[in-house]
Parts: C-alpha cells; sequence; structure tokens
C-alpha cells in the first residue's frame, strides 16, 4: 500500500462547490483543535492532504502513520462534523499505544477500531460517518480480548466498516522511526502527549468550576519562572516585569503554539501548559527549565531579532537566532535544557544569527523541517499586527525601550560581578546601545565611497604658469583627469509637491550646489515640475 500511488476520485456532490470539500475538513480540523484534551498531540502531528506522496486509500477517509503523519483523502468530500470524528480516532490511535507488530495485523486494527468506536460513541465527539455509526454490542471490552477472539473465531463483516482507511483495509501504518537529530533531549511519547493534554483539560475545567480565569491570578510555573528572573537575574529582570506571561491552552492552540512564543508588540509570552504539566499532576518540564525557555523567549525581544530580520526568510532567520540564543544559555547556565526537545548545535558556537542564516539557506529543505518552540515549521516570534508597526511612533519607543532594559541590565551584572556571560552576547548588546548615525555622516560616508578626491595628472595642452621663466623648456600643467570628471554623477529627488516655499527651496538648492562644488561636480541639471 505504501509503494503505490494510490489513484483518488474526486465525490463531491455535483450540487456543492469545489472547494466545499476543502472547507469542511478544516472546519472539522477546527473542531478538534477546539478539544483541550488533544492540544499536546496536535502540536506534533504532521496532517498531509496532498495527492504528492499521500498514502491514503482512495475509498478512505485518512490514515495515520507511527511519526504521527496523518494522511487525509485530498478530495473526499464530508461533513465537519464527520471529519471531527476520523481525525481523533486518528489521534487516540497514537494516545493509546495501538502502534503494535502482531501476527495477524488485520485483526489488530479492527479490535483497536472497534474500541475506538466504542469510547467515541460514550464521549460524544463528532459524528460518526453513516457506515461506521453501528452501535458495539455484546463484545469484549479490551483491545486485548477483542483480538484474541477475531484470531478465534474470525472478524464479523459488519465490524470492517470501522476503519478510517476504507472497509477492511488498516487505517494504521508501521513506519520506520523518524530521526530528530536537531532535537536536544527525549520527546514526549504520544501516550506521555495525550496525558498531558487530559490533565490540562481537568486543570482548566477545575480552574473554570473555581472562577479562575487568569493566569496572573495564579502561582502557575509561568509565574514562578517570571518571579525568579526579576529577583534574582539583573540581566533579564526589567524586561521580564514588562511581560505578561499567558498560559491558556486554547490560546496557544489557536496559534499553533507548541511550546512557548513571545509577541513584542503586546509584550506577552505564551506558554502552553499542555507541554509542561503531564498527567497525574506530575511536571514534564521542572521550574529550571521553564526558566531556560522564559529567558531564551526574553532574548529574542531584548536582542532585537525581529527588527534585525531585514527582508530574510522569517522562519529560517527565526532558527538561526534560536541557534544562538541557545548556546548561549548554555553557556551562561540559565536553568536547564528542557527535556521536551529545542534547537542545538554545538558546532555553530562563536557564529552571530546573519552567519547562521547564510549557512542554512544553502540548505532550505533540510531545515525548513525543523522545529522551534512553536512547532515544525513555525518561527516563535510571533509576526504581530502591522509589520509596519516598527516603523511607527509606537514601535519606535517600544523598540528604545527595549535596548534600555537590556543595556542596563548588562550594567548592573558588571557593577555587581554576579553571573557569566558570553563575549558575543555582551557585544550585540553593547552594539544595540549606540545610536544610529546621523544621516548627514551616513552620506558624507556614501560621497567618500562613490566620489574619491580627483587625481591630477600632467598635460602640455595647457601650459603651465611658470613657462615664462624658462621659454626655451616646456612645462606641463597638473589638471584633474578628464577622464574621471565624467563619472563624477549622483542624483538628487527633490519634492516640492507640497507647495515648498521660496526660501527653503533656496536653503535644499544651496545644499545640493555646496555638495556638489565639495565633491569637484561642477554641472547640475536641475528638472522641476512644479
Amino acid at each position: 500500500m505504501g509503494s503505490k500511488k494510490p489513484k483518488y476520485s474526486n465525490n463531491i456532490p455535483k450540487e456543492n462547490p469545489a472547494n466545499l470539500a476543502a472547507t469542511n475538513y478544516q472546519r472539522g480540523l477546527s473542531e478538534v483543535r477546539y478539544y483541550t484534551i488533544f492540544s499536546a498531540m496536535l502540536h506534533r502531528v504532521r496532517f498531509n492532504r496532498l495527492p504528492e506522496n499521500n498514502l491514503c486509500p482512495r475509498e478512505g477517509y485518512l490514515l495515520v502513520t507511527t511519526n504521527g503523519v496523518i494522511h487525509v483523502h485530498p478530495r473526499r468530500y464530508a461533513e465537519p462534523e464527520e471529519w471531527t470524528y476520523v481525525l481523533i480516532h486518528a489521534l487516540l490511535h497514537l494516545a493509546f499505544g495501538h502502534f503494535q507488530e502482531r501476527n495477524n495485523p488485520l485483526a489488530w486494527n479492527v479490535a483497536c477500531d472497534c474500541y475506538i468506536t466504542r469510547f467515541m460513541q460514550d464521549l460524544k465527539f463528532g459524528r460518526a460517518p453513516a457506515e461506521m455509526d453501528a452501535r458495539i454490542e455484546g463484545l469484549p471490552r479490551t483491545e486485548e480480548n477483542l483480538y484474541r477472539l477475531f484470531c478465534e473465531e474470525g472478524i464479523p463483516d459488519a465490524l470492517l466498516n470501522y476503519s478510517t482507511a476504507g472497509k477492511g483495509v488498516p487505517d494504521m501504518l508501521i513506519e520506520p522511526e523518524e530521526k530528530q537529530s536537531y532535537l536536544f533531549g527525549k520527546p514526549l511519547t504520544w501516550t506521555e502527549a495525550f496525558g498531558a493534554g487530559l490533565n490540562s483539560a481537568v486543570s482548566e475545567a477545575v480552574d473554570k468550576v473555581g472562577g479562575v480565569v487568569d493566569s496572573e491570578a495564579r502561582n502557575t510555573p509561568g509565574q514562578k519562572a517570571r518571579a525568579w528572573f526579576i529577583n534574582n537575574y539583573p540581566l533579564l529582570g526589567a524586561l521580564a516585569a514588562n511581560f505578561k506571561i499567558i498560559e491558556d491552552v486554547q490560546l496557544c492552540q489557536r496559534q499553533s503554539i507548541t511550546i512557548a512564543a513571545v509577541d513584542a508588540e503586546t509584550r506577552e509570552i505564551y506558554l502552553n501548559p499542555a507541554v509542561y504539566l503531564g498527567g497525574h499532576g506530575a511536571p514534564l518540564l521542572e521550574d529550571e527549565e521553564l526558566r531556560f525557555i522564559l529567558a531564551h523567549e526574553l532574548l529574542h525581544v531584548g536582542l532585537r531579532h525581529q527588527a534585525r530580520r531585514q527582508g530574510r526568510d522569517p522562519f529560517l532567520w527565526n532558527v538561526a537566532c534560536d541557534y544562538v540564543i541557545n548556546l548561549w544559555l548554555v553557556e551562561m547556565g540559565v536553568g536547564r535544557v528542557p527535556s521536551v526537545g529545542l534547537l542545538l548545535d554545538h558546532e555553530l558556537r562563536g557564529m552571530n544569527a546573519e552567519a547562521i542564516y547564510d549557512r542554512i539557506a544553502n540548505d532550505m529543505r533540510t531545515y525548513r523541517k525543523l522545529a522551534t518552540l512553536r512547532g515544525f515549521g513555525l518561527g516563535d516570534m510571533l509576526e504581530g499586527e502591522r509589520p509596519e508597526w516598527w516603523a511607527t511612533g509606537a514601535g519606535v519607543s517600544l523598540d528604545e525601550f527595549y535596548r534600555r532594559a537590556l543595556t542596563q541590565g548588562l550594567e548592573y551584572v558588571r557593577q555587581t560581578g554576579r553571573g557569566y556571560l558570553p563575549a558575543e552576547l555582551i557585544e550585540e548588546i553593547m552594539a544595540m546601545s549606540q545610536p544610529p548615525v546621523p544621516w548627514d555622516v551616513q552620506l558624507a560616508h556614501w560621497f567618500d565611497e562613490h566620489f574619491p578626491p580627483l587625481e591630477k595628472v600632467r598635460t602640455y595642452a595647457r601650459p603651465s604658469r611658470r613657462q615664462s621663466s624658462t621659454p626655451d623648456i616646456p612645462r606641463p600643467r597638473y589638471i584633474p583627469d578628464p577622464r574621471t570628471m565624467e563619472g563624477r554623477t549622483f542624483g538628487v529627488i527633490l519634492d516640492t509637491s507640497g507647495s515648498m516655499d521660496s526660501r527653503l527651496l533656496a536653503k535644499v538648492l544651496g545644499t545640493i550646489a555646496s555638495y556638489s562644488i565639495a565633491r569637484e561636480v561642477h554641472a547640475v541639471r536641475v528638472v522641476f515640475c512644479d
């Protein structure tokens, strides 16, 4: 099944528009994302609805693999509630650990399908398609007992319809485990991720009943990490004090935030509780690991990574900045490297973000498969509402605040001698603290680069002024090289569309003439239309 490319048939009803199948699928997926219980799993699952490399059989809805790839039929029509049902069916295969090697794979797959069908009929997730809507009565309750029964007595024909890949077709595919060398530490198993989401759902329900709706009112792990920076780490204390920590599973889910992300415009850091709170109340991330994550996001803002992107690819630039920050934090000993995985490569030590970007841009296919703290293919620096926001007055003032907060923190660390900082980090902070070069200085540098002083050459075409003292000896005269005179050209655009008054116009034209004389440009052409 995995070697042959399936041929898909378009079974959308004629009375529906061509894009209704995709719209219904997206609505069904959005409904799945609404359930907190699946939040931790959804950030690791990958959905493939493209015809290329799609393993879903043509008569099925979807198929799920051991690596968490759900191959969805690219043109299958179903109602949104039905898509919700079959997508949760696939997630539960991963959550319940159903990917096991058995002597009779079809019997095991049908047993797992029956178990999930009964589970979903009790909890009312979505709506089962018509062929999968029959009740299961009089059969064992567990997968093992169902499997044993099917191996001994055979599989009833009616139970073959419960597969999401089509009647009698297994909807689970065991593939070789993907190597995730770019992840540091051991990532969560599917069962652990489901347990984390279940614990978050229970905590959310308890908080809702208790009237607690804001993480600021609770002593959450994120708030504890923020308070630690304010009280114990002066370099990032000022930044941490001015950021709001948002620990809301549904908000993180809507923005596809796996672990953490930062929004510099709103001064908010998002932490996903579904990741650092495990099942049965056991934390999957300890306090020191959360400090590492929080410091990571604060350094993104403090070092102005978003403003320094300068037209580069957003995700690859985010990856390059992550490599730099994570190496610094390990060297500084801030917290502990989290076990949920992050970008870390010791071969890149000593390189800045710009150099790392130039290096990874040569292998974009490989690096686009990486995951930041936000998730696969997503940067943990949120873009904000308006890309031009940093050019406005509010953006400029906030940019100055971020620079000043980090610079003052560095000065306090130097005065007190508290903590170790890498030399590269100190250089970047000091570089940001310097004021920008004035425009007139930049213009002077530009003229020096493009209009060097003219070199004089000897010519006998024009006699020297001392020729009269030696009439019998010809003396050459030194004049500027006429060949270099021809290339001394520059353009100036003078916008007078706002009805510039004559006094200001005279000053502007005089400035242009002064710069031209200073650079030995002897002719100026003025084109006007006002």
